[in-house]
């Protein structure tokens, strides 16, 4: 644990974005989902409570440490993560208050961990975009385990760097156990190249520098609703059967049990998974998944029902563990 806090991030001072400011009541939102999509949100909460929202912005891991750092001295109420593996760190530690049975009732099950103290409020499935001229449909895997076999050597690529394909291999990980795990990155380590960023793999493979590509499925939805620059050579490929390829991630929601103000904090909560909130999360340019089953993403995304997830406990999904493989591997 020492070693993964010294890779994470040390403890940082972060930029303080404003969603709005006055003198009324507010809350502190550690945020690690994406920025736009939290300012989107955060009005209709404050227009519905008058409860101004305070965002502090960074990286799933590095805000995960911070909190641990600062403990019960954290000016933090509600914590937020793109990918729920950081969730799980702050978890550990004993960091979180209960939610309330209100807000985790209003998420589909499945999406919430087994400890009741934080909840999922939108997801990102796991897909292959593969080039098409270099890629058939009878060659595409029937499992992601499969990329690290011979017949894939020099012809997938991947961004290892951020929580989001972290994220994937802590679900190998947890349905595969270890040893698989150590074998299936070793794997990718000799058939694989290595971007910094999902937006650069599907670019490589649009490209045809790579023929596949592991990324999440918004990334080629938002281009082809663009403009296609980047993805009109493509297509997704979405794993199914429960593969670990078909692991669908969640951003967790949590509120910190130091908070100062755990009732306003409660309510924020409530609030994204609600279907007000959940709605402007359809709606926006996110395209990722709202988990309230009283709203869809709109089409031509794949609809959630279609999808065949593993049956994760989120509350196994062990972020330490997966960065110590991972920096075995070389990736980190």
């Amino acid at each position: 644990m020492l070693r993964w806090m010294a890779i994470a991030a040390a403890v940082t001072v972060l930029a303080t974005s404003l969603v709005a400011c006055s003198d009324g009541p507010s809350i502190t939102v550690y945020n690690a989902q994406h920025e736009a999509l939290i300012e989107d949100i955060a009005p209709g909460f404050t227009e519905q409570t008058g409860i101004e929202v305070e965002l502090r912005n960074g990286d799933d891991f590095e805000l995960a440490n911070q909190l641990v750092q600062e403990g019960d001295a954290s000016p933090a109420d509600v914590f937020l993560t793109e990918n729920s593996p950081a969730m799980s760190v702050v978890d550990r530690e004993g960091l979180f208050a209960p939610l309330s049975a209100e807000a985790v009732g209003q998420v589909r099950d499945g999406y919430s961990p087994g400890t009741g103290n934080w909840m999922g409020f939108a997801a990102r499935s796991t897909v292959l975009v593969y080039n098409t001229d270099l890629v058939s449909e009878d060659e595409l895997p029937q499992s992601i385990m499969e990329l690290a076999e011979p017949q894939w050597a020099g012809r997938i690529s991947f961004s290892p760097t951020g929580a989001d394909f972290q994220a994937i291999v802590s679900a190998v990980l947890e349905l595969e156990g270890e040893a698989a795990t150590r074998e299936w990155l070793a794997g990718l380590e000799r058939n694989g190249t290595v971007y910094d960023g999902n937006d650069v793999v599907l670019e490589s493979v649009n490209a045809g520098e790579t023929d596949a590509g592991i990324i999440y499925h918004y990334y080629w939805y938002r281009d082809q609703e663009e403009v296609g620059e980047v993805s009109d050579n493509t297509q997704l490929h979405f794993f199914g059967d429960q593969d670990p390829g078909a692991f669908v991630s969640v951003s967790g929601a949590g509120v910190l049990a130091s908070s100062d103000t755990p009732d306003r904090a409660e309510r924020f909560v409530q609030y994204l998974s609600s279907v007000e909130g959940q709605q402007t999360l359809a709606d926006s340019y996110a395209l990722e998944y709202p988990l309230n089953p009283e709203v869809d993403l709109r089409a031509p995304v794949k609809p959630f029902a279609e999808l065949d997830p593993p049956r994760i406990d989120l509350a196994g999904l062990n972020g330490p563990a997966v960065i110590d493989l991972m920096t075995e591997a070389g990736f980190l």
